[in-house]
């Protein structure tokens, strides 16, 4: 018959002890069973792995895990966006220049200078003639034609900030975004020379320069709106200037402590509104 003191199996206790060497007095005793060290194991091994990612992913360790991208990947991934944009900005005026000369040759009127997007919005729909661009322009032209058809009181009707089709000031990459407060506008980073275009027709109301601001430039659109450009290399229109959409205005100038970039503003009504809202930069 079997014992009364023999316990079930997996129900034993265990006892750790340190123990002086010479006097065998007992330091220190802890007691625990197998299921209990089992389970101060298992939360041991998850509380090391919680405390390892979080001191990967919240501090710069994670910047030395090869294939992690460092700032230095990411500045070298905006300057490659820049030179190839600057790339695709060459290839149109290449396109434009051949198409000049394609058009003098055959005794036809060269392209305008602000057909460059029209070229490219040609070539992204498989089709780069003159007769596209020329069906293009009417169909803009009498959409616009007919939506500003309604006047009242002798003066035209204007269309809501949201109705308006924005061409964009130039092609680079938003380095500074906007903050109603601390932070106004949008910087945008694009390589020295380039050319900055009029987002919409307009009268420029101011051209010099600034000294907080370097060259400025704004131009006065309809519908109570202001563009503001800054930080030009230099001005290409002056005071009392009409401009049109996608006319050049100015350049992008350099500096070496902030980086190549266009300072742009837009004023809706008198207060500042984010551009990236309105317009694909």
């Amino acid at each position: 018959m079997a014992s009364d003191n023999t316990k079930p199996k997996g129900r034993h206790s265990y006892r750790f002890s340190l123990v002086d060497a010479v006097s065998h007095e007992r330091l220190w005793s802890i007691r625990f069973t197998r299921s209990a060290l089992v389970i101060v194991l298992v939360s041991t091994v998850v509380a090391l792995l919680i405390f390892l990612f979080c001191l990967v992913a919240f501090t710069p360790i994670r910047t030395f895990i090869p294939g992690y991208p460092d700032a230095h990947t990411r500045r070298q991934a905006v300057q490659n966006a820049m030179r190839i944009d600057s790339l695709e900005t060459k290839i149109l005026q290449w396109e434009l220049w051949s198409e000049n000369l394609r058009r003098v040759v055959a005794g036809e009127k060269p392209v305008r200078l602000d057909s460059l997007i029209r070229l490219q919005e040609a070539s992204a729909s498989g089709s780069s003639d003159g007769a596209y661009i020329a069906s293009r322009d009417s169909l803009l032209r009498s959409q616009v034609g007919a939506e500003m058809a309604f006047e009242i009181s002798g003066e035209k009707r204007k269309l809501p900030i949201e109705a308006l089709s924005f061409f964009s000031p130039i092609k680079g990459v938003v380095s500074g975004e906007f903050d109603p407060v601390l932070h106004p506008w949008v910087d945008i980073a694009a390589p020295a020379q380039s050319m900055v275009l009029s987002p919409l027709d307009g009268t420029v109301v101011f051209s010099a320069w600034d000294e907080g601001s370097g060259y400025m430039l704004a131009i006065q659109h309809g519908g109570d709106l202001i563009s503001v450009y800054k930080r030009n290399g230099s001005l290409l229109k002056s005071v009392g200037a009409k401009v049109k959409a996608g006319t050049p205005v100015a350049q992008v100038g350099s500096s070496e402590s902030a980086g190549d970039h266009l300072h742009f503003e837009l004023w809706y009504r008198g207060e500042a509104v984010d551009p990236a809202l309105y317009i694909d930069f």
